[in-house]
């Protein structure tokens, strides 16, 4: 009879779980990516949980607040060239007569 002894933690094995190297390897990868070049894998994949994760965050903030700003001076172009349209749409066109006046 074979027994199986179960951790308080429900894994069988001291590993890291599915989920955790998902993300681990979800935030090597978006350093790397949009670190521009700042970084290799290697040195993410070895570099200590608690900067690793600050890097992450800072970088995460830094793209968010630019993604922010580039959306807002969208909008502001976007609505000035609206306002354009329709400023032409509504301009009046000068009425011409053709009678000769009565004075």
């Amino acid at each position: 009879m074979r027994r199986s002894f179960l951790s308080q933690s429900g894994l069988t094995f001291f590993g890291l779980t599915l989920d955790y190297r998902g993300n681990l390897f979800r935030q090597i990868h978006e350093i790397v990516f949009h670190g521009n070049g700042g970084y290799d894998w290697e040195t993410i994949y070895n570099m200590p949980v608690w900067l690793r994760l600050l890097t992450f965050n800072l970088l995460k903030e830094y793209h968010n607040k630019a993604n922010g700003q580039s959306e807002q001076s969208w909008m502001e172009g976007a609505a000035r060239d609206e306002a354009k349209l329709q400023a032409q749409r509504t301009k009046r066109v000068p009425i011409y007569n053709t009678e000769v006046s009565k004075k």
